[in-house]
Parts: structure tokens; C-alpha cells; sequence
């Protein structure tokens, strides 16, 4: 990468004056360019004797009257310099300076004239209030005031919450400069500083703010009156609409999160800005880069070499597209913001740089620098499209986290070790054999070893669906509207077969919770796709999936890995879209997932999922997580329980009817399962004679109830049984009762009847010898 100088300040008024004060030794502190480029704005925060000043340069092709304007301590201090766009001319812009205590002065540049002050406004309407920053959103002025106490004596911690957040339309007309009503955005709270996107607002905790207000970021969505609450080290937390004035108190907003968040380390900035894409880059003191996305989640990005970073270093970041520009400590990094890789690093001959807008070209750079404007371009492919050297890049990448796990040494294994060492040859086999087939259609093929050509002709499948995947994804971003459902619900499916047929780790179980959540009714279809489900000629759900898809499906991870930012294991992902596209296929989907296990191991492995959470209870723990429970959802309980088998399960079933007093399948479910084991037969007889004796709704059923009597029961275990059951009446029992719903011994009868004749154990053990004909039986003849 080449540095191109495209101008050495000469064509700039006061060109000398500018270069002096780039060279000294006291940095600018902040530098902004003007919407068309033509215009330099530096604000120098010197020390004593000198003062403290905003100085605008224009090139020399703009002649007009000069812009400098300074102060003296204990004058208010300068807090922001704006750009507005004019609604009035195409084109035109307006600068904003806003003042701490409120005062605004608006100026406009006209060609040939200069400098001219528009007008000087109020921003605030008290007159003890502080700007303690300030930025445009729109055509508003968004800004953070502190609003001292009224008493002088006031404790600080019922003080602390003394800033306030405002936003006030700055209307520039023909008639001049007009500022609308003040809103409100937040009151009673800490110290902000604001960053505005087009669309969004950035409020980041002050770096003196206290401890307990720093642990979180807020996201003010001005169209939509809305806020949002997120943690970098936790994502996207709470979001809240504010229908009015009296919900937008500071305390009111965190009251339904207090104890998710003071669980939270504080933040770590060390510095901040906007992103062209609207989303907030921040910088950590470990010098780790991450963004937060309008919507609350964050990404991580790249980390700057070099440890910690110092309080008083600067760091200067923009985007260019899709790339990033990092300066630090007189280093240019270039990182892509999809991927995190490093694209180039540069080390710069000068040791202070500010980025510039480049007009019209998001591919090149600029830098203002003490020799002046310095631009390079970022040079593309010829043929983008083609992914070998990222992929080839990702191999030995992979393959360095592969080995680094499983070293016993604390040397760390780097990508340029891993291609010079020669210790390890899988990756440079599989990266040549990935260049080798990548780069036929482009050029001749090259010879491959014997071994190599072998692993070619393996993976020859795989790379056609490599192939096929990168150029699905390309249709997907070129597509029209109406075409990108279709491209999704294909590359959807692709992506999930792809994840199921490899390790099911953290990452990848993240990734499919976002895949679940952004398309799920692509993710749905290819679920059924990977799994093989169908019904089968009798109507029974069947599935022909693999051994090894299985094991995904039913992988869970450690507690530790699950609920962060509301992940789930695949099971329970999978069962949610039974309930959301089929929920009549879920208990048939439960019990063919029983079967795979009963088969894989055994019933109380602990290796196994069933050793910790049984499947059907992670399938109930999904059903109980929808917003509305109807008769449908206790039908679901109902078949989820039965379809599982289990002694316990099967009773709970079996208590959920007698609650429901659907009496008609209460009994088909004692007939059903009272087969499976003696134990369980025992059980719910024991059950339904309780329920017997306490009301009279199982009269009908009577004679189907007695046939499932055990036979270790004698008639005085029931009658035991059935009295102490009996409902406890208020009344002095009488031999005959009016009111027809007492149980009598005319139906008790039948089951009494049926266990005295039914032959007791010892009488069946000795029956043979009661039944012989003579007694004692005769001596067997002798042998001589």
C-alpha cells in the first residue's frame, strides 16, 4: 500500500498558520472537515499562556472573511461542532457551534463574503444548566445538560442522577434560524455522553460516572419514542416505549432490570464513535474493537496489537464501507468489519494522523497529517467473487485453534508458524488441495501428488456444496425483493444440514438459535429436510435420519453455555417448531427420539441425554414457555406424558384427566398402561379406588376398572384402601341417605367377590398336591 500526498496545505488560506499549528507539540484535539470537503475545522485545547480556540481553513479557491473563535477559563467552554444540512438550497450546510452553557451560534459560508453568523440561540431553557455533550440527529440537536441542585448542601448520591437528555429541532429557513420546543428524552439520569447515527442515538456513560450506572449502554430509536438497554458483555437486555413525558425518567426505564444488571462488570471504553452504518465502534483499554449494532447486539471485530492502552493515546477510527481504518500510535490497520480479518498494516512515517471524509469514494482514504493530505486506495480483485484465498486462510486458521487446544505447550501457535513449520501437514494438504480445485475454472490444472489428488477426489462432493453455498449467497445479495424469501429459505436449509454434519460446539449452536429466530419457518423445512420426517402408509410419523444426526439433535450442553443472550439447545429449538408449524407431529417426534436413544444406550446411562434431563420433560419445558396455555396445550401435556412411557409420567398423565375428569380416557389409560409392569398396574388401580371412593364418576366404568385389580391385593387391603378415602361427611351417617351419591357395598361387591375367588399364591403353590387322589402318595418301586 502506497501513500499518495494530494495536498501539502499550501491551497488552503492560511496555509503556513495550519501547518504550525499541525506541527506542534500539542495535537489538535479534534479535526472536522465540512460536508463538501472544502472547509477544515480544528479545535485546539492548548494550555496557558495560549488560549483555547475553533479555527476554520478554506481552500484558496473560496475566498471569504475568516472563522476563529477562542475563549479564556472561566468563560464557558466550546462543547460541539455541528454540520446540518439546509432544507432551504440543495446542498447547503450550516455550522452549529454550541457552547457549554447553552449558547449556539449558527454560521453559514458564503462564497466571495465569508463567514457570516447566522444567529445566536439558547439551547437550553434553564439558566443553570451545563452542555456536557452534544451531537445532531437529523435536523435536531440532541444534547446532555447537567441540572445542578437547587440546594447547596445536597447530598451527591441523590444527586448523581442530576443530568438530563433533550432533543430540539434547529429549523434554518429564509427567515433565518428558528429552534423548536425542547423534548425530553431522559431525565434524572447520570452523565451521557450522545453519539448519533442517522437514525439512532448512542448514550455512553460518562468515564467519571459511577459504577452501578456504568455497566450498560442505551440506544435512544427516535422514531419510534423507543429505548433500549444492552451490555457488551451480555447483548441486546430490555427495550422499552416511551408513551409519554412521565415514562422517561432514568429510574422508571432500568426499574424491570436492576438485577440483571448489577450482575455486569462495568464497561471498558476507552474510546468511541459511529460507524458509517450506523452502528457504535468502541475500543476497550486491552484494545479490543467491537461494534453495537442499532438493535442492541454486539460483535466482536479485531484486536489491536500492542496491550493495553494508555489513558492519553489516541485512537482514530472510521469506516470506508465495508472496511475499517484504525490509527494507533502512528500504525494504520485496514480490518474488514464482516469477517475481523486484517486486511494490510501500515506503519505511518508520521506519528499523529486524522481521518478526513473523501468525497464520493468509499474505497479511499484520507489523513491530515503534519506534511499535509495524504489519500490511498484499498485496491479490489479483479474477480471478487472467488473465495480461495479467505478459505484457504480459514484452514489454517481453524487448524491453529485445532492444535492450540490440544498442545501441552504455552507457546502460542501462530498461522505463519503453522505454514513454515512443517510439523503439521493436514492443513497445507487440504489448503493445496482447496487452491488446486478453486482455481480450475480459471486457470490450468496443476499437477497434484498422488495423496493429494486421493483427497481431492474425497472431497470432491463437498466442495461442489462449498461452491454451490458461496453462489447461493451471492444471489442473495443481488436478488431483487421479490426473489430474496426464496434465495433465504434455500440458503437456510444449506446451512443447517451444513451445521448438523459438524461439531455441535457453542458458536454453532448460537448460530442456529439466530437462524431458529430470523427465518423460522425456512429453518422449519429444513429440519424435516435433514431429519427425514414423513408419514408413513399408516399414518405414523417415521424419520430416516443418520446415527450421527441424531447425536446432534440431542446433543446439550453444559448450564454454563445455555441461557446466555436466551440460547437453547437444539432439541428444544427443533420441538418449538413442532409446536409453532405442526404440533401434532411433536409426541410422535419425542417417541422416535426415545426409541433412537433406548437404542443407543442404555436406560439409566448417564452418557446418555436421558442420564440428565428426560426427553419428554425438555419437551414439556418448551410447551410451558409459550405466552398462552389453552385446552389445546394441556391435549399436548397430555401426549407428551403418555408418549414417554415412564411410570411417573404415565401417573401424572393419568392425574391431569382426573383434574380435567375426562373419566372415558382415564380408564383407556389404566387399561393401556397398567400392561407395561406390575408396579405401575399397582399404582393406578390404587388411584382410580381412591378416586372411587370419593365421588361416584367412575360408577359407569366399573366393569372395566375391577379386571385391572393386582393380585397381591386380599379384600381387606381394599377396604382399607377405600376407607380411608371416604368423603368426610358433615352429617351423623345414616343406613339409608336421600342423596344417592354414597358409595354402598353393592358396588364394592363385584371386586370383593372377584379377589376371595381368585385363588391366593400359596394355594396355586401347593395346588398340584391338593389335587392328587391318594395321600400321602405311594413309595416309588425300588431298583435291585
Amino acid at each position: 500500500m502506497k501513500l499518495r500526498q494530494v495536498s501539502d496545505l499550501s491551497d488552503f488560506s492560511r496555509g503556513p498558520w495550519l501547518r504550525e499549528l499541525l506541527c506542534r507539540g500539542e495535537e489538535p484535539s479534534h479535526v472536522q472537515s465540512s460536508p463538501d470537503g472544502q472547509h477544515l475545522l480544528l479545535l485546539q485545547k492548548s494550555r496557558p499562556p495560549t488560549l483555547p480556540r475553533v479555527v476554520a481553513f478554506q481552500r484558496h479557491n473560496i475566498a471569504g472573511a475568516d472563522l476563529e473563535r477562542s475563549w479564556q477559563p472561566p468563560q464557558p467552554a466550546l462543547v460541539g461542532l455541528l454540520f446540518l444540512q439546509s432544507p432551504v438550497i440543495l446542498g447547503s450546510w450550516v455550522l452549529a457551534v454550541v457552547w457549554e452553557h447553552g449558547r449556539t451560534e449558527v454560521w453559514h459560508f458564503v462564497v466571495a463574503v465569508g463567514w457570516q453568523l447566522l444567529q445566536t440561540l439558547e439551547l437550553c431553557q434553564g439558566a443553570r444548566a451545563r452542555v456536557v455533550s452534544v451531537c445532531s440527529q437529523g435536523a435536531s440537536l440532541v444534547w446532555c445538560e447537567e441540572r445542578p441542585p437547587l440546594g447547596a448542601h445536597s447530598d451527591m448520591s441523590k444527586c448523581a442522577f442530576r443530568f438530563c437528555v433533550c432533543a430540539r429541532a434547529l429549523e434554518v429557513g429564509e427567515q433565518g434560524v428558528r429552534l423548536g420546543t425542547v423534548r425530553i428524552v431522559l431525565h434524572n439520569s447520570p452523565e451521557y455522553q450522545v453519539l448519533a447515527s442517522p437514525q439512532h442515538v448512542f448514550l455512553v456513560p460518562a468515564a467519571a460516572g459511577f459504577a452501578t450506572t456504568s455497566k450498560f449502554l442505551l440506544i435512544w430509536h427516535p422514531e419510534k419514542a423507543k429505548f433500549t438497554i444492552t451490555a457488551p458483555c451480555a447483548g441486546f437486555i430490555h427495550s422499552k416505549v416511551l408513551r409519554s413525558s412521565n415514562e422517561s425518567d432514568f429510574r422508571k426505564l432500568l426499574l424491570g432490570s436492576v438485577g440483571l444488571l448489577s450482575g455486569f462488570a462495568p464497561l471498558d471504553i476507552h474510546t468511541s464513535t459511529v460507524s458509517n452504518s450506523g452502528g457504535l465502534l468502541l475500543v476497550s483499554t486491552k484494545g479490543s474493537v467491537s461494534v453495537v449494532e442499532p438493535d442492541g447486539t454486539q460483535r466482536h471485530i479485531f484486536d489491536l496489537e500492542g496491550g493495553p492502552l494508555a489513558q492519553g493515546s489516541p485512537v482514530r477510527l472510521k469506516t470506508f464501507g465495508s472496511i475499517l481504518a484504525c490509527v494507533l500510535a502512528g500504525v494504520l490497520y485496514l480490518v474488514n468489519q464482516n469477517s475481523g480479518r486484517l486486511i494490510e498494516k501500515e506503519v505511518l512515517s508520521m506519528k499523529e494522523a486524522h481521518f478526513l471524509e473523501s468525497q464520493g469514494e468509499e474505497d479511499s482514504i484520507q489523513l491530515l497529517t503534519q506534511a499535509g493530505i495524504y489519500s490511498f486506495s484499498f485496491s479490489r480483485p479483479e474477480d471478487s467473487s472467488r473465495p480461495e484465498p479467505c478459505l484457504v486462510e480459514m484452514v489454517f486458521e481453524e487448524a491453529c485453534r485445532y492444535y492450540q487446544r490440544r498442545s501441552l505447550s504455552s507457546s502460542k501457535l501462530t498461522v505463519e508458524k503453522l505454514k513454515k513449520g512443517g510439523t503439521f501437514q493436514a492443513p497445507v494438504v487440504l489448503a493445496a488441495v482447496l487452491q488446486h480445485s478453486l482455481h480450475q475454472k480459471q486457470k490450468a490444472a496443476r499437477g497434484l501428488q498422488d495423496t493429494y489428488a486421493k483427497l481431492l477426489s474425497t472431497m470432491s462432493l463437498e466442495l461442489q456444496s462449498y461452491m454451490s453455498l458461496e453462489l447461493l449467497k451471492t444471489c442473495v445479495v443481488c436478488a431483487p425483493e421479490s426473489e430474496v424469501e426464496s434465495y433465504c429459505k434455500e440458503l437456510v436449509e444449506q446451512e443447517v444440514s451444513r451445521i448438523l454434519q459438524s461439531d455441535m460446539d457453542k458458536d454453532n449452536l448460537a448460530y442456529l438459535n439466530s437462524v431458529f429466530a430470523s427465518f423460522p419457518k425456512a429453518a422449519w423445512k429444513a429440519t424435516r429436510s435433514c431429519l427425514q420426517l414423513q408419514q408413513n402408509g399408516d399414518g405414523l410419523l417415521v424419520a430416516r435420519a443418520t446415527p450421527e444426526i441424531w447425536k446432534k439433535v440431542l446433543c446439550q450442553p453444559q448450564l454454563e453455555e445455555v441461557g446466555q443472550n436466551g440460547m437453547v439447545p437444539l432439541f428444544e429449538l427443533i420441538c418449538a417448531s413442532f409446536l409453532r408449524f405442526k404440533p401434532k407431529w411433536l409426541p410422535s417426534f419425542v417417541e422416535l427420539t426415545q426409541q433412537y436413544v433406548s437404542n443407543s444406550w442404555s436406560y439409566s446411562s448417564k452418557e446418555g441425554p436421558e442420564g440428565r434431563v428426560p426427553l419428554y420433560k425438555r419437551a414439556l419445558g418448551v410447551l410451558a414457555r409459550k405466552n398462552k396455555h389453552g385446552e389445546a396445550d394441556d391435549e399436548m401435556e397430555l401426549e407428551l406424558l403418555l408418549c414417554s412411557k415412564r411410570p411417573k409420567a404415565v401417573l401424572q398423565a393419568l392425574h391431569l384427566l382426573i383434574r380435567l375428569k375426562q373419566w372415558q380416557r382415564v380408564v383407556e389409560v389404566a387399561e393401556k398402561f397398567s400392561k407395561l409392569s406390575l408396579l405401575l398396574n399397582k399404582e393406578i388401580f390404587t388411584t382410580l379406588l381412591a378416586e372411587f371412593a370419593e365421588h361416584r364418576e367412575l360408577d359407569p366404568y366399573l366393569d372395566r376398572l375391577w379386571p385391572l385389580c393386582p393380585a397381591e391385593l386380599s379384600a381387606s387391603d381394599i377396604l382399607t384402601m377405600v376407607l380411608q378415602h371416604l368423603p368426610h361427611s358433615q352429617e351423623d351417617p345414616v343406613p339409608f341417605s336421600s342423596e344417592g351419591n354414597q358409595m354402598t357395598v353393592g358396588l364394592l361387591k363385584p371386586l370383593l367377590q372377584r379377589v376371595v375367588q381368585r385363588p391366593s399364591v400359596q394355594d396355586e403353590m401347593y395346588s398340584d398336591a391338593l389335587q392328587s387322589t391318594t395321600f400321602p402318595p405311594p413309595t416309588p418301586p425300588r431298583e435291585h
